[in-house]
C-alpha cells in the first residue's frame, strides 16, 4: 500500500513539474525549463522504476490516475502563476472613449483603431496586459462595454511601447 501511495504522490508532483517546464520553454525561459526538465526526469524514472519493480494492475492504474490528477493540479498552478503577457483585442460598436480612459487610468497601455465591419464602423482596442492582470481588464471592459467582444493572444515577445517603459520603471 505504501508503494501505491508513493506512486500517486510522485505523479502528483511529476505532472505539474512537466506542465511548468513546458510553459517555461514556450515562454523562452530555457534555463528554468532545463532545471525543471531534470527534476521531471528524475521523478519519472523513479516512479516508473517502482511500477516496473512490482508490476501490478493497481500500480499501473494508480500511475495513470496520478497522471490525470497531476494534469488538473498542473493546470491550476499554471493559472495561479499566470506567467507572461496577453494581447487583448476589445471590439466595440461605438467609440469607447470612457473605457479607453479607464483602461489607461488603471495602468494599461491601449491603442485604438477604427475599422469597417459587416454592419458599419467598428472600433478595436489593443491592450497588452500581464496575465496576472487579465481579470482586472476583463472587469473594466465588462463594466464599461458589456457588449464588447474580447479576444486574447499569448504574447511571447515584444519590444518598445508603453508596456516596456512601465516594466523598466518598476524594476
Amino acid at each position: 500500500m505504501g508503494q501505491i501511495l508513493l506512486i500517486l504522490l510522485l505523479q502528483l508532483i511529476y505532472v505539474p513539474v512537466l506542465t511548468l517546464r513546458t510553459i517555461m520553454l514556450v515562454k523562452g525561459r530555457t534555463i528554468i525549463a532545463g532545471v525543471l526538465g531534470t527534476v521531471e526526469t528524475l521523478i519519472y524514472i523513479f516512479a516508473l522504476g517502482i511500477v516496473f519493480r512490482d508490476l501490478t494492475t493497481a500500480g499501473m492504474i494508480v500511475y495513470a490516475l496520478g497522471f490525470g490528477l497531476g494534469i488538473l493540479i498542473g493546470g491550476f498552478v499554471e493559472r495561479k502563476l499566470a506567467i507572461g503577457y496577453n494581447m487583448i483585442q476589445v471590439h466595440t460598436q461605438d467609440f469607447p472613449a470612457e473605457l479607453i480612459q479607464v483602461i489607461r487610468d488603471n495602468g494599461f497601455g491601449v491603442t485604438h483603431y477604427q475599422g469597417q465591419g459587416r454592419d458599419g464602423i467598428r472600433y478595436r482596442l489593443d491592450v497588452l496586459a500581464a496575465r496576472t492582470r487579465m481579470k482586472v481588464l476583463r472587469n473594466l471592459v465588462e463594466e464599461y462595454e458589456p457588449k464588447a467582444f474580447l479576444v486574447a493572444f499569448d504574447s511571447v515577445d515584444f519590444k518598445g511601447g508603453y508596456m516596456l517603459k512601465g516594466l523598466k520603471r518598476s524594476q
